[in-house]
């Protein structure tokens, strides 16, 4: 007798009889999260099946710097814990994170459940990794300053003597004290050095308030189980790492993940299918090399200080040929005549 509905084609495929992923061919992702829901949340192991069976799609969208095995590792440990997400939005996560080639691993991002919704957030690492990957930073520097360390910040002072931090890790975290600030720097490979972005811990909660959705959604709830309740200090570095990335030229792909991750906390769909290779990144940089240009324009000063204004070009009247001395010549012969 056929199986008529996919929650038979589940319960058959979790007996020894037959294996899981033979249930859920031809499934839907709709299809696949009711019969979840209707088993009451039995059929995790097969919503993991489902998602293996779109390998080829994640190993697609990887970078070449990612090894797939690597990568498909972190997404088997990530998986336990968002058995709840409905499978269109677990693939949607996944992809994304191969899209950017970060592992979801805690480190570099993590895939998080906002409710039944699957969500990506890369970590503060996953943007440094990204920083490399530009092939214009030579290194990134980003930490937090406790009470007890010894820092100075004198902005008008010549890079590297604008900035210093000497940790004292050698100091038992109660005689260290709270962290204090936030910052961020980076070389180039020009030799050039970033200016130094800092936090103090009011900024980076005044930006937590102002943007972050999923912050306000679990003070609402009660669940305070967002990356602010949870990850407080990466979430107050990775504040200093976006607001550095805005001021060095480092590449499309690190935008356009700040927009990525800025969609997924608004509940936004963030990346549903790996694009073409070079076909995003291309109008990336050609946007932000138009922005650049218009910025470099609107820069220019004269010699008081007053901006230049562009050139002014004055139309030509129609049929005023030769020079002034010729048309003068003109209108004399026509008044003789």
């Amino acid at each position: 007798m056929a199986l008529s509905t996919l929650k038979a084609r589940v319960s058959a495929a979790t007996r020894p009889v037959a294996p899981v992923v033979d249930a859920v061919e031809g499934a839907s992702a709709v299809e696949l999260h009711e019969a979840q829901q209707a088993d009451g949340g039995q059929a995790a192991d097969t919503v993991m099946d489902w998602l293996g069976r779109r390998r080829a799609d994640i190993e697609a969208a990887l970078p070449s710097c990612v090894e797939p095995g690597v990568f498909l590792t972190a997404v088997r440990t990530a998986l336990p814990g968002l058995s709840r997400c409905t499978p269109a939005s677990l693939l949607q996560a996944v992809l994304t994170c191969a899209r950017f080639g970060l592992l979801p691993d805690g480190q570099q991002a993590v895939i998080k459940a906002e409710g039944s919704t699957a969500v990506m957030v890369p970590m503060y690492r996953g943007y440094v990794e990204l920083m490399y990957r530009s092939g214009r930073v030579r290194s990134v520097h980003v930490g937090l300053v406790y009470a007890g360390d010894e820092w100075s910040w004198e902005p008008t002072a010549p890079a590297p003597l604008d900035f210093t931090h000497k940790a004292r890790p050698d100091l038992p975290r109660a005689q260290r004290g709270e962290a204090v600030l936030a910052y961020a720097f980076c070389w180039m490979e020009n030799g050039a050095r970033s200016q130094v972005v800092v936090l103090n811990r009011e900024d980076a909660e005044a930006n937590r308030d102002a943007y972050s959705e999923a912050f306000r959604r679990a003070e609402a709830d009660g669940s305070k189980s967002s990356a602010w309740h949870t990850h407080f200090g990466d979430m107050w570095k990775k504040t200093a790492i976006r607001r550095l990335e805005k001021t060095v030229p480092t590449s499309a792909e690190l935008r356009k993940l700040a927009v990525v991750e800025d969609a997924g906390d608004e509940g936004r769909v963030q990346v549903v299918h790996a694009p073409q290779p070079g076909a995003e990144d291309a109008a990336l940089a050609a946007d932000a090399a138009a922005a650049h240009e218009a910025a470099e324009a609107g820069q220019e000063v004269g010699a008081l200080g007053a901006p230049v204004p562009p050139p002014v070009v004055k139309a030509r009247r129609r049929g005023r040929t030769g020079t002034k001395k010729d048309r003068a010549g003109r209108r004399a012969a026509r008044r003789a005549a």
